[in-house]
C-alpha cells in the first residue's frame, strides 16, 4: 500500500483506529478494563450521549449546527416527567411525550434557521438558553423527582440486555437504516454536499433541513429520557453543556462540520470512544484535574482529522476538474 492510499485509509477509519489504540491502552495497564461487564458498563453509559448524537449527526450532514441538545434533553423528559405525575399516562406515554416535546422544539429550531434564514449558531445558541429558562420556570429551580416505574424501566433487560443500550442500538439501527436505504438519507447528504446543486436536482433543500433539526431534538429528548430513567431525578444542571459532549461524539465517530460526510454508526463508535477514554482514565487512576485535558486531547485529535480530511477532498475534487480545450 502506498503512502498516498495509507494516508487516505487513515483518514476514512480515523474512528476505529483511535478506538483501537485506546482500547489497546487501557486494556495493557488494566486488564480487567476489557472484561464483558466494564465493557457493558461503557456502552450504557454512552447510550444517552450516543442517542443525541446519532440525532445531531442529520444536522451536521446538512452542514448545520445544533447547541440547544443539552437544553431540549432538560426540557423534554422534563415535560414528560409532568405528564406522568399529573396525567398517569406511564413510561410509555411518557417516552411519547417527551419525543412529540422533542420534535416540537426541534420545529421551533426549523422555523428559525429556514423560514427566517437565520444563522443555525445564533438560532439554537438562543434556544439553548430559551429551553433552559422555561425548564427552571416550571419547576423554580427545585429538582423534580420521578416516580419508581422509570427507574424499573431503566433497570430493565430485553434478553439479557440493559434497556438503554437497547434503545441506543435501535436509534443507530434506524437511524443508519434512514441514512443509507431512504430518499431521505440520500437527499440529506446531498444537501451537505452542495446545497446549491441539490437544489437544482429538485431537493427541497429547506424542507430537507427542517427534518433534520427535528430529528435532532427528537433524540436529545429521547436521550434524556433514558438519563432519567437510570437516575430517576432532574434537577436544574440537567443535560447543561451536553451539547458539547454530542457534538464532539459526532465528529469523532466521523461526521463533518463542513457537511455531507458522516454515517450513523461512525457516530455509536464516537460516543462510546469518549466515553471509553472516560473510564479508562479513571481504571488508570489518571489525576481527575488531568482528565479534561486527556479527553480534550483525543477530540482535538478528531477535528484535526476532520479539518485534514476536507482538505483532502477538496483537493481531490480540483484535480478532477479539467479546463475546457480551447476550441481552434
Amino acid at each position: 500500500m502506498t503512502g498516498s492510499a495509507l494516508t487516505r485509509f487513515a483518514l476514512r477509519n480515523a474512528t476505529f483506529l483511535i478506538f483501537a489504540a485506546v482500547l489497546l491502552l487501557f486494556g495493557l495497564q488494566t486488564p480487567g478494563f476489557l472484561s464483558p461487564e466494564s465493557l457493558g458498563n461503557i456502552v450504557k453509559q454512552a447510550s444517552f450521549i450516543g442517542i443525541a448524537a446519532v440525532g445531531i449527526t442529520f444536522v451536521l450532514l446538512t452542514r448545520g449546527i445544533d447547541l440547544s441538545v443539552g437544553s431540549v434533553m432538560y426540557l423534554a423528559p422534563l415535560l414528560a416527567g409532568f405528564a406522568m405525575r399529573d396525567l398517569g399516562v406511564g413510561v410509555a406515554g411518557g417516552v411519547v411525550t417527551a419525543v412529540l416535546a422533542g420534535l416540537a422544539m426541534g420545529a421551533l429550531n426549523a422555523f428559525f434557521v429556514v423560514r427566517l434564514n437565520i444563522a443555525p449558531f445564533i438560532v439554537t445558541l438562543s434556544t439553548l438558553f430559551f429551553f433552559r429558562g422555561a425548564g427552571t420556570l416550571l419547576t423554580s429551580s427545585r429538582q423534580f423527582d420521578f416516580d419508581r416505574e422509570i427507574v424499573d424501566f431503566g433497570l430493565s433487560k430485553v434478553a439479557g440486555v440493559p434497556m438503554p443500550i437497547v434503545v441506543f442500538a435501535l436509534v443507530a439501527l434506524v437511524a443508519h437504516v434512514v441514512l443509507s436505504r431512504t430518499t431521505f438519507g440520500r437527499q440529506t447528504y446531498a444537501v451537505g454536499a452542495d446545497p446549491e446543486a441539490a437544489r437544482k436536482a429538485g431537493i427541497r433543500v429547506g424542507w430537507v433541513q427542517a427534518r433534520v433539526y427535528m430529528v435532532s431534538s427528537a433524540a436529545a429528548a429521547l436521550a434524556g429520557f433514558v438519563l432519567i430513567a437510570q437516575i430517576g431525578r432532574l434537577d436544574v444542571a440537567f443535560g447543561e453543556g451536553r451539547e458539547f459532549d454530542v457534538i464532539a461524539a459526532a465528529v469523532l465517530g466521523g461526521a463533518s462540520l463542513f457537511g455531507g460526510i458522516g454515517t450513523a454508526i461512525g457516530t455509536v463508535v464516537g460516543a462510546t470512544l469518549i466515553q471509553t477514554v472516560k473510564t479508562g482514565l479513571v481504571f488508570t487512576g489518571v489525576n481527575l484535574y488531568l482528565q479534561p485535558i486527556a479527553l480534550g486531547g483525543v477530540i482535538f485529535l478528531a477535528v484535526l482529522i476532520d479539518s485534514l480530511r476536507a482538505t483532502r477532498l477538496r483537493a481531490a475534487r480540483r484535480r478532477t476538474i479539467r479546463p475546457s480545450s480551447a476550441t481552434p
